[in-house]
């Protein structure tokens, strides 16, 4: 593994990504390249709604392409399980114009 700025420090780690097409996704870094292609573990999408809570959708071992990765974020594990998902209504992220 190589270049990609900060994400050494983020391996076996759970972190958030959002998509350049608006998704959320979470799961457990596992590798990563000099073109910041992402490989998660234990994945899962977060689909908000203002409707109804939170789905989250069972991705599992998962790789991102990183022309299509806008952020990633280190989750800070406590505090998500904190978080009720099924009650939490929100507006869907739209994707990323550039």
């Amino acid at each position: 593994m190589s270049s990609g700025p900060g994400l050494e420090s983020l391996v076996d780690q759970q972190i958030s990504i959002i998509t350049n097409d608006g998704r959320n996704i979470v799961g457990v870094l596992k590798g990563f390249d000099q073109a910041t292609n992402i490989i998660l573990d234990e994945s899962h999408e977060r689909v908000y709604s203002t409707k109804e809570g939170v789905q989250q959708l069972v991705l599992g071992l998962y790789i991102i392409r990183g022309d299509n990765i806008s952020i990633v974020g280190e989750l800070d594990e406590e505090l998500d399980a904190s978080l009720d998902l099924s009650e939490l209504r929100a507006h869907p992220l739209k994707p990323i114009i550039h």
